[in-house]
C-alpha cells in the first residue's frame, strides 16, 4: 500500500495550520500533546489529500474540530465526503463542535478517553470466532 501519511506536497500547508491553530485546537492540544491520555496525538496531520486536526496512529483515529464554516451546507457536504474517503482507509472519526471544545473540554476529554480506550480493546481482543480456527488476529 502507498504512503498516504504527511504527503509532501502538503509540507507547507500542514506547517502554516498547526502555526495557526484556532483557540479549539490550541485547549484540546494541552489535553492531547505529550500523550497525557496513554496514547500519542498529532495535530494537522496529513491523510492523503486532507489536513486532520487530530490523528492517533495506533487506533487510527482522527479527531476533527467544526466551526461556525461547518454549519453551511456546502462545508457539510464536503466534510460527508472527506468522512468517507478517509473511512475506506478505515480511520475512526469523532467530531465536536468549537463551543464543545470551549465550554464543555472536560466532557469531551472524557469522551476521547472513553472512545480511545474502547478503540484499543477492540484492536487488542480477538475475534472469538477467528481464534477456534486457530487465527490470531492481533
Amino acid at each position: 500500500m502507498q504512503n498516504i501519511h504527511n504527503l509532501k506536497v502538503y509540507k507547507n500547508k500542514r506547517k502554516y495550520l498547526r502555526n495557526n491553530l484556532t483557540n479549539a485546537e490550541i485547549t484540546l492540544w494541552q489535553f492531547l500533546k505529550n500523550s497525557q491520555l496513554g496514547y500519542k496525538f498529532r495535530r494537522q496531520h496529513g491523510i492523503n489529500k486532507y489536513i486532520v486536526d487530530f490523528y492517533c496512529h495506533s487506533l487510527k483515529l482522527i479527531i476533527e474540530l467544526d466551526g461556525e464554516v461547518h454549519n453551511h451546507i456546502m462545508q457539510s457536504q464536503k466534510d460527508y465526503l472527506r468522512e468517507q474517503e478517509l473511512k475506506r482507509f478505515d480511520f475512526k472519526i469523532i467530531r465536536y463542535k468549537n463551543e464543545c471544545i470551549i465550554f464543555e473540554i472536560d466532557r469531551v476529554v472524557d469522551h476521547i478517553k472513553r472512545v480511545c480506550i474502547y478503540l484499543d480493546n477492540r484492536k487488542t481482543t480477538p475475534n472469538p470466532s477467528l481464534k477456534r480456527r486457530g487465527v490470531d488476529v492481533r
